[in-house]
């Protein structure tokens, strides 16, 4: 029985170890131009770390994302871009380098009009291995609209504003727990053998 505890403990401690975290960008306000609240209050007194999950939460053909180098990240531009712009949301970009990382949306205006995110990334735990940058698109799809010509916000009110009624999956707790019962399972197994 102490050598199932202690299995148990050792299974925790290397999940707990090892987890990412998923930063959803803009909590509810999700990735949009921003009515009052600018994304640098939203990183304020968050940490990044390598291997850390972006959710980037918008409306295909109404906003998208791309990283930049800081010069375009102040010109407001894609010139440079690193990587290929994401026109469909929502979509979870892996942190995977540890330095300053820009983001963009190049809709019209959005990106002068505050819809645009700088993060420093932290290198995860000594000696980890540093997962792939690949973009993913999150299993549940976004909606779609068509986007005006104008590219202009709308001054039809919005019962709650952006993002009212519309929850981001809580995706580090689900994985986290799917996680926490895979590792369970698999030394309860192994525990059994001895």
């Amino acid at each position: 029985m102490e050598r199932f505890l202690c299995l148990i403990v050792v299974c925790v401690l290397v999940h707990f170890s090892a987890a990412q975290t998923v930063h959803v960008v803009g909590d509810g306000m999700g990735w949009d131009i921003p009515s009052n609240v600018p994304y640098i209050n939203w990183v304020s007194g968050r940490t990044f770390r390598v291997g850390d999950i972006l959710e980037f939460n918008f409306v295909t053909n109404q906003h998208d994302v791309v990283r930049v180098p800081q010069a375009s990240y102040t010109a407001c531009s894609d010139d440079n871009a690193i990587g290929d712009i994401i026109t469909t949301g929502p979509v979870n970009i892996t942190l995977s380098s540890a330095g300053d990382h820009y983001y963009i949306c190049t809709f019209g205006s959005h990106c002068n009009a505050g819809q645009r995110l700088a993060i420093t990334v932290i290198s995860s735990t000594p000696g980890a291995a540093n997962p792939p940058a690949t973009p993913t698109t999150p299993a549940t799809p976004s909606p779609t609209f068509s986007q005006p010509d104008a590219c202009a916000p709308t001054t039809t009110p919005n019962a709650g504003g952006p993002g009212a009624g519309m929850v981001p999956p809580n995706s580090a707790s689900t994985s986290l727990a799917a996680g926490f019962l895979l590792n369970t399972v698999l030394f309860t197994g192994i525990a059994l053998l001895f």
